[in-house]
């Protein structure tokens, strides 16, 4: 990671949710590639359907399908996708899978290629986030860590409602995955300390990441609700490669070049 001296100059990163709804989509982009030999095997190994090949087998047709396909997707990600620590958030989903290894964003975008590839367009919301976040993982290095860093969070576009009563838009965040934002703040695993084995990506399916400060969050455990960390909402981007390039990424280009190397050999897993 890195102070602040080296995150990018220029950008203003201010709340611009006057953008505008970000339509989404299901083409492929530089970052979700999903087109390559290297997704299409992933998505054979998981039994999904790619939307541009004739299939005999597999129906992403309604909001269950669709959804249940999605959590197969995340669950192999998380067992076969190793955590570490990287600052290269365009790197191509072809080849985090190659490395078998990459960040929780590098590995949210590998969920977000699955969903393109099978038919479920996605867009992304732009969340700047307090660097302190994550201090409880460099506990001694708490200058190494950025000020702020730019989160891309998907959400996954449903024809019609879900099949649960927890939301019924036709935008679905990746927090709402596995669950409610309620229903899965009540877990007995409490909420999301950021310390330990556990990352954020692997956090979303069994407790609730709540951006906003809306969950009902159970009265021994606020860990549920991160909005305090939050510190500006850039609005919806019809994907994580536009998102980037209006705002960039938490480092500067040198910064990245320099760091990468040494990150992605610390596993973010502990």
């Amino acid at each position: 990671m890195t102070s602040s001296l080296l995150t990018p100059r220029g950008r203003a990163r201010t709340r611009t949710a006057d953008r505008g709804t970000a339509a989404g989509s299901t083409a492929p982009t530089q970052i979700l590639d999903w087109r390559h030999p290297n997704v299409s095997s992933l998505l054979r190994r998981i039994d999904i359907p790619r939307i541009d090949i004739p299939a005999d087998s597999g129906d992403l047709s309604g909001p269950a399908q669709r959804i249940a396909a999605l959590r197969r997707a995340h669950r192999w990600t998380a067992a076969a996708v190793h955590p570490v620590y990287s600052v290269q958030d365009e790197r191509p989903v072809s080849e985090v899978l190659r490395r078998r290894r990459g960040s929780c964003s590098q590995r949210l975008a590998v969920l977000e290629s699955v969903a393109r590839a099978s038919g479920v367009a996605t867009r992304v919301r732009g969340l700047l986030v307090d660097g302190t976040f994550w201090y409880p993982r460099f506990p001694r290095v708490h200058r190494l860590v950025p000020h702020q860093v730019v989160l891309a969070w998907p959400e996954f576009h449903l024809d019609g409602p879900a099949p649960t009563d927890h939301h019924s838009a036709r935008w679905l965040p990746v927090s709402e995955l596995f669950g409610g934002l309620d229903e899965l703040s009540e877990g007995s695993g409490g909420g999301f300390t950021n310390i330990g084995s556990e990352t954020l990506f692997e956090a979303l399916s069994r407790t609730a990441i709540d951006w906003d400060g809306a969950t009902v969050c159970p009265a021994a455990d606020t860990a549920c609700d991160l909005s305090g960390y939050v510190l500006a909402d850039l609005g919806h981007f019809d994907s994580r490669d536009e998102l980037f390039a209006h705002h960039g990424q938490t480092l500067c280009g040198m910064a990245r070049m320099l760091a990468e190397p040494i990150l992605s050999r610390r596993s973010a897993g502990g």
